[in-house]
């Protein structure tokens, strides 16, 4: 497959495009995982089953649209050619759904909340399309992996920040309304309404509105193309063409089928794993902030050493291992509950110490909650990488939207599986198990795959 010769951009230009993670992962750092989803769950929901079954539908139904929407737009972008516009217009539509999110008082309906959180979500998926298919043209390939993980990891210290924020000078007692460090929470509000994790929706939204204007600001974005007219009939003819051509390209097709089916676990993990925690240690905002920050921390370092790793041993060797750390870690938050771990073989007897995670159990969670913090940064900057290294830049837009679709198109089964387990059986538990079906069938798919993916042998 022909490429072209890549002129390197500016540090200013690659900066500014790393720096999209560092705007948009509180989004999921503070909204979606360690706070707003927990609150919801725990005091919006009349019981934490129906609560996180709720959760899950409303991910489920941001994948479906992120599925059905990304390709297609991937293909426009690659015929309109400015990338920018596009993740302006659907940063306008995250920015405001996500300060809607500020009225979800406790006993308000969960309907509404839900929607504005899936519209936010899809908002955030389709300006990353964008901004990822921006990387071809912005480095040479031999650099892609490692400013792919370097940019993941931005976005995880982002998100550790904006977490920190929220812990330590939002989140309050409902006992004594102080914060863990002991003040009162800023702007006077009120943690028995609820407005400490009400605000991470507004705050989410500013955070990101000022830290995505360097890439708009720095970074080259492509040549000016066709009207958006033309560009909509010539895009979705190019999308028919380049399904058939995936289908010739056998190892760029298997590459997408195995993120397709991975990468739906990963989502799970990420979107379900704090509720799952809050359900079952009865972990307070703060605990769930603290916990959501030694994550960070982590995972902030695994990406530093895959970054490293992505360059001396290649992308499908960082995500192979990234998946193992996952199933593993996964096994792990399932298997333990209040007294034990690894299925009761392990039993962990002991009173509540006070304090932040108190019990044994709760510390054997953290625990494994450290190899998901090593392996989650990896697994997506690492896949991110191993795409961009086997398609050229003039089709990236293109392949980004099916990579987008690979990673959305079942992005409804896992959260659907799940939540539908979840309240048929009434344990949260054994709805999370259903997320190692995912890991262990992409790593299958994904073992014999050949890297880079258009590699002939």
């Amino acid at each position: 497959m022909a490429d072209v010769t890549v002129q390197r951009a500016s540090g200013r230009g690659i900066w500014g495009w790393m720096f999209f993670d560092w705007a948009a992962q509180p989004f999921f750092t503070v909204v979606t995982t360690f706070i707003f989803g927990p609150y919801v769950v725990s005091r919006m929901a009349s019981d934490p089953a129906m609560g996180q079954a709720a959760w899950g539908y409303g991910i489920a139904a941001a994948g479906f649209v992120i599925a059905i929407l990304s390709p297609v737009l991937g293909s426009i972008a690659d015929q309109t050619g400015p990338r920018k516009p596009w993740i302006a217009f659907f940063a306008a539509i995250k920015i405001a759904s996500l300060c809607a999110l500020w009225f979800a008082a406790p006993g308000s309906p969960l309907v509404p909340v839900i929607l504005f959180f899936s519209l936010a979500s899809v908002a955030a998926e389709f300006s990353t399309v964008f901004n990822d298919s921006m990387m071809p043209r912005l480095v040479s390939k031999a650099e892609i992996g490692k400013i792919s993980n370097i940019a993941w990891g931005l976005g995880y210290l982002g998100g550790m920040i904006a977490l920190i924020f929220v812990v330590t000078m939002l989140a309050g007692s409902q006992e004594t309304g102080k914060t863990i460090i002991g003040v009162d929470p800023l702007f006077g509000l009120d943690p028995k309404l609820g407005e400490d994790a009400r605000a991470t929706g507004p705050l989410s939204a500013l955070w990101y509105f000022i830290f995505i204007l360097p890439m708009f600001f720095f970074t080259p974005d492509g040549a000016k193309g066709k009207p958006i007219g033309p560009a909509v009939r010539e895009g979705l003819a190019e999308l028919k063409s380049t399904l058939g051509e995936v289908r010739q390209r056998s190892g760029v097709l298997r590459f997408l089928v195995a993120r397709m089916i991975y990468q739906d676990g990963v989502n799970a993990v990420l979107g379900l794993g704090g509720v799952f925690a809050a359900a079952m240690f009865g972990w307070s905002i703060t605990e769930i902030g603290v916990f959501g920050i030694i994550l960070n921390v982590v995972a902030i370092f695994g990406c530093w050493i895959a970054a490293r790793l992505d360059t001396a041993f290649g992308s499908k060797t960082v995500v192979m291992i990234s998946l193992v750390f996952l199933t593993i870690a996964t096994v792990g938050i399932v298997s333990t509950g209040p007294g034990f771990t690894l299925f009761g073989a392990l039993m962990l007897p002991g009173a509540d110490t006070g304090g932040l995670f108190g019990t044994p159990a709760e510390k054997a969670y953290i625990l494994f909650g450290l190899l998901i913090g090593i392996a989650f940064g990896p697994v997506q900057a690492s896949s991110r990488s191993y795409l961009a290294r086997s398609v050229t830049a003039e089709e990236a837009g293109r392949y980004f939207g099916i990579y987008a679709l690979a990673g959305r198109a079942t992005s409804f089964a896992a959260p659907f599986l799940v939540a539908t387990v979840t309240a048929l059986s009434g344990s949260p538990r054994l709805g999370m198990a259903m997320i190692l079906l995912f890991l262990v069938v992409g790593m299958a798919v994904l073992w014999p795959t050949p890297y880079p993916a258009d590699k002939v042998d």
